[in-house]
């Protein structure tokens, strides 16, 4: 009895040190992607957006494939693909949202006093 009630603390610790191991990787990769814009985008660069509009539209795009919808089967038949373009502001391979990008531009701005 006692064995198996090591074991399930054994067993609990370890998954609570897994969730902090991915936690802590998670945050790190995000100040690394902050850090590493100033590194991807000069000054002399970010002085040539009019606004963030224009940081957004100038960013590069990337392309999802996405699950269709129902209305998308029953349009196109099955075995239809759907995919979604949008810009990727933090040059980080992965399409970010409107809060995002207007972060990272933020960021910018305030590194380079614009």
């Amino acid at each position: 009895m006692q064995v198996l009630i090591t074991l399930k603390s054994l067993l609990i610790a370890l998954v609570i040190a897994v969730a902090l191991l991915l936690n802590a990787s998670t945050s790190i990769a995000k100040e690394n992607s902050s850090v590493e814009i100033f590194n991807i985008i000069s000054k002399e660069e970010f002085s040539t957006y009019k606004n963030v509009a224009d940081f957004i539209e100038q960013s590069p795009k990337v392309t999802i494939i996405v699950q269709p919808e129902q209305s998308d089967i029953e349009a196109y038949g099955q075995g239809v693909s759907k995919s979604l373009t949008g810009s990727d502001c933090d040059r980080d391979g992965k399409m970010d949202d409107n809060p995002t990008c207007n972060a990272v531009y933020l960021k910018l701005w305030l590194k380079y006093e614009r």
